[in-house]
């Protein structure tokens, strides 16, 4: 596979807000996310970022068709983030749409989980 190529792993996972496509490249998981991240899709994403059976995991959260996020998506990438460190793993959150930026900002998650303006630049190691 050339460099950068991305590969479908074929793991796709869906609620009734929330589709969750998995790829790789270059060793990296790229979660590409479309519809809303609350209460009732927050499991779905949950189980999409457990990397508990990976070595140093490295995880690409595509978040440019997030349409809504609340406090369970921000309390499911604090906890992400805490158990990829510890692994150690990151995480990143790329191309966030203005809406779901903003309160990444509020909160200041942006602060400790990095956030890149575009799924490229989060791919540069």
């Amino acid at each position: 596979m050339a460099e950068g190529e991305m590969a479908n792993t074929g793991k796709a996972a869906q609620s009734a807000g929330l589709s969750v496509v998995s790829t790789a490249t270059d060793g990296i998981r790229v979660l590409t996310l479309a519809g809303e991240i609350d209460r009732d899709t927050g499991q779905t994403l949950r189980q999409a970022l457990d990397a508990s059976a990976t070595p140093h995991p490295r995880i690409v959260v595509d978040l440019s068709r997030v349409t809504f996020m609340d406090s369970t998506g921000i309390n499911i990438f604090i906890a992400a983030h805490r158990s990829l460190t510890e692994a150690g793993g990151w995480i990143r959150l790329a191309a966030p749409t203005q809406a779901v930026l903003r309160l990444l900002q509020i909160v200041g998650v942006d602060t400790f989980i990095d956030c890149r303006e575009t799924l490229r630049q989060a791919l540069s190691v």
